[in-house]
């Protein structure tokens, strides 16, 4: 037999390999493929709907990890350990990088793709995502009203209410900064974290101190992970905006919404502001 044929031979020469399953295969045993993939189930003909539930199931998915990830980090920042909180915030950017990218099959519907199956989903709409807002309440954009929307599930409110209620992934990350020695007012530290955040002026400052100090400072560092999650947070809503004004312009939402308009408004809400009006300021 010649190089060529050797090559092009049955890979597969190990019986452990085709050896029959007693049962379903450990390969979808661990990651439940046969569950995921009987989750897609369109309900017209239209041949863009598989795409556009792929594409929203597979975000749910990246939320899911990007919530594990920055809890993973609040626990981290409120033991001091910020290796720990670094490597969670790294892993939770290459999760939003992904995020991002998940667009891209629905990201050029036109308004004719989009009405063939936009009706199927009648009220559905993604702000009713919950864990996607478990991942705003961690950003520190906490809102009652959001929450109060998922009252009809008491086990997903309940949830979500435990997210509402804890200091947001930015109230550690200054808790975590003031216990070592930098000077978060107090008003900060002490503030009521179920409302929404908002720039403080002694932040900037103490972010401003950071950013004139050392560029080798670990709390450097730490300023511009945050300012890469804040940037892609950003660049997801953007997206997102984009995505509906492409596919069905300035419609109204599905749930009611005033769909582009309320999207815009929420995309233009800053992602740990302080860090974005201290770069004016180096």
């Amino acid at each position: 037999m010649n190089d060529r044929s050797t090559a092009l031979a049955d890979p597969i020469a190990d019986d452990a390999l085709t050896r029959p399953f007693t049962g379903a295969s450990p390969y979808d045993s661990y990651v439940h493929a046969s569950v995921l993939n009987s989750m897609q189930q369109p309900l017209t003909d239209a041949p863009d709907e598989m795409g556009f539930l792929v594409t929203t199931q597979v975000m749910e998915l990246w939320f899911t990890l990007i919530v594990h990830e920055w809890r993973t980090a609040r626990v981290a920042f409120a033991k001091d350990d910020l290796p720990a909180a670094m490597d969670a915030l790294t892993r939770s950017r290459r999760a939003l990088t992904a995020l991002n990218g998940s667009w891209a099959p629905i990201a050029a519907l036109t308004p004719a793709q989009f009405n063939g199956f936009r009706a199927a989903f009648g009220k559905a709409s993604g702000f009713q995502s919950a864990m996607y807002r478990h991942l705003e309440f961690l950003l520190g954009d906490k809102s009652a009203g959001l929450l109060r929307s998922h009252r009809g599930d008491p086990a997903v409110h309940e949830a979500l209410s435990e997210t509402y209620r804890e200091p947001s992934l930015y109230d550690e990350v200054l808790g975590f900064l003031h216990r070592q020695g930098l000077h978060v007012p107090m008003r900060v530290r002490e503030r009521d974290v179920t409302q929404p955040y908002a720039s403080d002026p002694g932040v900037v400052d103490v972010w401003r101190e950071i950013y004139a100090g050392p560029q080798h400072h670990p709390h450097l560092a730490l300023g511009e992970l945050l300012t890469d999650i804040a940037e892609l947070v950003t660049r997801w809503r953007f997206e997102h905006v984009l995505v509906v004004r492409r596919a069905m312009g300035s419609k109204p939402g599905s749930a009611g919404s005033s769909g582009l308009a309320w999207l815009e408004q929420r995309a233009a809400r800053p992602v740990f502001p302080e860090l974005w009006e201290v770069r004016g300021d180096v």
